[in-house]
């Protein structure tokens, strides 16, 4: 369930190719800033007001004026026929997020749209849909909302005043004396025009460079909770997805990987995999971060895939390092005994307080792999002048610029088909394009050889899990001097772990005197007003990193969240009461905090025998999450009953994907505290291989969530990635409770 408080929503004030081909250049991200681990750009729109009149500079499109950009064209976005049915293009992925009902939404609520006559279209790779934020087309940081909030609203607004227009013309009715409600004009004299009979002449009309948007108290689709759009496909299995494109002529190509990461083919028998049938070709190509693989190329998967067990490969591994998980846990601890690069000097200590206590904690947090449900995969058809692509991209321009630099092409030869993906947490966001850099170097080679044709790269799960890209492991050594009443005298805290950023295009904005933002986030600028002396270090290791949902707040809010019970408990103060002492001066996360306490009954209800209540709240990415959790012990860990959360999103345009969101970010967060949910290494190689051996949450882990969503008239921040990280520290808090031992690591060590 989830509710707003009081159910109601509150008024207003509440390069060249060649060059290319190694990697996307910096200059493609000359524009970006970063923030939370992924890039922000600051421009006009998205800084205007709701309520107010909107416009923005630039120029683009036929018949638009010379202050628009493209990504501010209606036309580029919404399409109606003659039956009225308005098509909405995002240029976004929805990969389980609920974009493609919530930007909709927004373009539907300023254009006096009829909800029940709106469809979604992901759109193509293309300049009009290049992110406001970003630049770049792309999804990441949770910020699809945040970004899109302004300009989603006033794609929406220019449509409809160029609908009016077209309707005055046709009435001789001036325009200030016409309405719009439910997909009609209304003349004064009781005429309702449908937009489907104005369509034709609204697209000739001049796009409006100013618009004038509704207040909040004049929503009727935004903030209210509404069913997806593509509900009905989904759970009718009537979805396709990147995985299930198909087309005359495709072959399936699945690869075959070096076992430790940057090994090359030293040579390879292929004639037991070709002789299975339907198995074409066999064919060694470059890999990213120079490495080499062999391709299987046949006329389905399952040949591919058997065939790929037949290959006899001798692998050159020489030079590589050889990742040991144990020994590498002992080289992190001995670099958090050592001085590290220094983010901030501690600030802010209370003059005259003496230790009365001390806590001396190190925190453990091991790799983590991504597994989406869908696999990995993408289709290219590459004829030599041009090249299509299908993929569900979370990167869409990043990717379609890699694709071009392999096959020696022009960003703008290749065109780029946003796929639905089952799912991606970051991993389809990756700065060197692996897999579509493997398929494009398969297709190039087929092209050369006379071979030309569509191919489809898949990836299997033991494929991404044993060469794909990680939450880099990281440990936390942390030295705290209190007074015994919850005052903290100093407080010395040191992260070991490698760097998402260091060596991409993204390390100019994310890495700051050497060190990297993403692994700081959520201590660096924790709510909590401790006197923090933070520092870290980088170690290089032979692993590929990657942001994983909710990036650094994986392991800062855990440490974070425990530790502050922990000072609570040394106090003897309730850790709600401690919690609202500490966070006086931050009204957002209180009222967070206040909602999920007040809807959980803590410190009302009498809980069974047996059972303690554990609490977390944390901040990432402007939202704030609180979680009251409901549990007991069995088999040594914890077994939640029930969750509560408060949320602090400020507007909420759909607030049933808000609660699905939390639900889905919840359980996977309750993932990372299970046995078996990580990510190990022995002589170089992986020790996972699927979700038999590496453990994620299931129907029998997730317990009863009740989702409240605290009311707001600010503009919406991010979502996607929110829930994740306060859902482990308030079970370990609950454990402690019930067991009187703190837990340090994840996942929990039984």
């Amino acid at each position: 369930m989830f509710q707003y408080l009081n159910g109601v929503l509150p008024e207003a004030g509440a390069g060249d190719a060649g060059a290319e081909a190694a990697g996307v250049g910096r200059r493609l991200f000359l524009k970006m800033g970063l923030s939370s681990g992924f890039a922000l750009y600051t421009v006009g729109v998205g800084a205007q007001e709701a309520g107010g009149a909107s416009g923005a500079q630039g120029g683009y499109g036929p018949g638009a004026p010379m202050t628009l950009k493209p990504f501010q064209q209606p036309l580029a976005f919404v399409s109606i026929d003659a039956e009225g049915i308005v098509t909405v293009k995002i240029g976004k992925i929805d990969f389980g997020q609920g974009v493609q009902t919530a930007l909709p939404m927004l373009v539907a609520e300023e254009m006096d749209a009829d909800w029940s006559r709106i469809r979604c279209e992901l759109a193509p790779a293309g300049e009009a849909y290049k992110d406001p934020f970003f630049q770049i087309q792309m999804v990441g940081g949770s910020t699809s909302m945040k970004a899109s909030w302004m300009q989603y609203r006033e794609i929406g607004a220019r449509m409809r005043a160029m609908l009016l227009a077209t309707a005055s013309k046709r009435t001789g009715v001036p325009v200030a004396q016409l309405r719009t409600e439910n997909g009609k004009v209304v003349v004064p004299d009781g005429q309702r025009l449908d937009y489907g009979v104005l369509a034709a002449g609204a697209v000739n009309e001049p796009v409006p460079a100013t618009v004038a948007l509704k207040t909040p108290a004049q929503f009727r689709l935004i903030g209210k909770p509404m069913d997806r759009l593509d509900a009905r496909a989904k759970s009718s299995g009537r979805q396709d997805f990147g995985i299930d494109f198909q087309q005359p002529g495709l072959r399936t190509v699945v690869m075959l990987h070096p076992p430790v990461f940057g090994g090359r083919v030293a040579s390879f028998d292929a004639a037991p995999a070709l002789a299975v049938p339907g198995v074409e070709e066999v064919i060694k190509v470059p890999l990213v971060n120079g490495a080499t693989g062999l391709a299987i190329v046949a006329d389905g998967f399952w040949p591919a895939r058997k065939a790929r067990e037949l290959l006899k490969v001798e692998w050159d591994l020489a030079g590589l390092e050889r990742v040991d998980s144990a020994a590498l846990l002992a080289q992190f601890r001995e670099l958090s005994k050592q001085p590290g690069t220094v983010v901030q000097k501690a600030e802010g200590a209370p003059a005259g307080l003496s230790a009365a206590g001390t806590i001396s904690a190190e925190y453990v947090f091991p790799y983590l792999a991504h597994t989406p449900m869908e696999p990995l995969n993408c289709s290219i058809d590459f004829r030599g002048d041009r090249c299509t692509v299908w993929v569900g991209s979370q990167f869409q321009t990043v990717d379609q610029a890699q694709v071009a630099g392999v096959l020696g092409l022009k960003p703008e030869q290749v065109v780029l088909n946003t796929m639905t993906a089952g799912g991606g947490f970051g991993r389809r966001a990756t700065p060197t394009s692996d897999y579509l850099v493997e398929a494009a170097q398969v297709a190039k080679a087929r092209h050369a050889a006379g071979k030309p044709g569509p191919i489809k790269m898949i990836w299997t799960r033991e494929d991404d899990v044993r060469g794909g890209y990680y939450r880099p492991m990281h440990l936390h050594r942390v030295e705290i001097a209190h007074d015994g009443k919850g005052q903290v005298v100093s407080w010395k805290h040191v992260i070991v772990g490698q760097s998402i950023t260091m060596g991409t295009p993204f390390a100019a904005f994310t890495v700051k005197n050497g060190a990297d933002t993403t692994m700081t986030e959520g201590v660096a600028e924790s709510a909590y007003p401790f006197p923090i002396a933070l520092e870290v270090h980088h170690p290089k290791v032979n692993v590929p990193v990657l942001w994983w949902r909710s990036v650094g707040h994986t392991h800062t809010a855990f440490v974070m969240e425990t530790l502050v019970d922990e000072l609570a408990q040394a106090g003897g103060v309730d850790p709600v009461a401690y919690r609202r002492q500490l966070l006086a001066k931050h009204e957002r996360h209180l009222a967070a905090l206040d909602l999920a306490v007040a809807r959980s009954g803590y410190g009302k209800t009498r809980l069974e025998k047996g059972r303690a209540w554990g609490v977390a709240v944390h901040e990432s990415f402007g939202t704030v999450v609180a979680y009251v959790v409901e549990a007991s012990m069995r088999d040594g860990r914890a077994r939640l009953h029930r969750v509560t959360a408060g949320v602090h999103c400020n507007l909420a345009v759909n607030p049933r994907t808000i609660e699905a969101q939390v639900q889905g970010a919840l359980v996977m967060g309750i993932g990372t505290t299970l046995p078996g949910a990580e990510i190990t290494f022995k002589n170089g190689e992986v020790q996972q291989s699927n979700w038999h051996d590496y453990r994620i949450a299931t129907h029998v882990d997730a317990p009863q969530v009740d989702v409240f969503i605290v009311p707001s008239a600010e503009p919406p921040t991010g979502m996607g990635e929110c829930g994740v990280p306060p859902i482990a520290p308030a079970m370990a808090n609950a454990m402690a409770a019930l067991t009187g031992k703190r837990v340090r690591a994840l996942p929990f060590q039984i």
